[in-house]
């Protein structure tokens, strides 16, 4: 199995997306502006499902590509899900996905989903996540789920578009830890347009 890591643009307050998030409003109020960086440069990035293109700077286009090619599954809460009405069956990243939920919407119960749904807990699903993605990484898509795998000890990295705004409130990326001190070793710092990407390793 490759290694669990998270990925998500980041205010420079701590805010994944803007208060009152919804399915009609997926970034909560102002959120958008997390994302602006998709758009301050002059290289082509087309999303791997192909429905849209980038434009990045060399460095952030560089960065996504290896995300991309490094990337086999991605692990979601059902809240991430719903507000994302189900990515309408087709992630813009085109790989199979891991839903944690207490309830299966058996709607998406079917050959050919793109999504496997797990309902006791995370730790399963890392499992599940484990076989599907073989020796790529398993990639973390919600606050949520980064803050239970920090408390049980199954992330090995984090990855943090840092973005230079201010949000204020919405959803916080690191609540609800309830643990001591996490270590973290930073591995890579790139500097590009509207955005500092940054890696980290769990240290454990």
């Amino acid at each position: 199995m490759g290694k669990v890591v998270f990925n998500m643009s980041m205010s420079l307050d701590g805010f994944v997306a803007g208060p009152n998030d919804s399915p009609d409003n997926s970034l909560g109020d102002g959120g958008e502006r997390l994302f602006k960086w998709y758009s301050l440069g002059d290289t082509g990035y087309m999303v791997p499902g192909g429905d849209r293109e980038l434009k990045l700077s060399p460095d952030s286009a560089r960065f996504l590509k290896e995300v991309g090619r490094t990337v086999g599954v991605i692990v979601y809460g059902r809240r991430t899900f719903d507000i994302a009405r189900a990515w309408n069956g087709r992630h813009p990243m085109n790989i199979p996905m891991v839903i944690v939920t207490h309830r299966v919407p058996q709607e998406w119960v079917r050959e050919g989903s793109p999504f496997t749904f797990v309902t006791d807990g995370v730790e399963s699903a890392i499992e599940k996540a484990g076989e599907i993605a073989g020796d790529r990484n398993i990639a973390i898509g919600s606050a949520s789920i980064l803050q239970q795998l920090l408390k049980v000890g199954l992330l090995d990295g984090i990855r943090i578009d840092l973005v230079p705004v201010l949000l204020g409130a919405g959803i916080r990326l690191f609540d609800h830890l309830g643990t001591g001190p996490i270590e973290l070793e930073s591995t890579g710092v790139t500097v590009a347009p509207g955005v500092t990407h940054l890696d980290f390793r769990v240290i454990k």
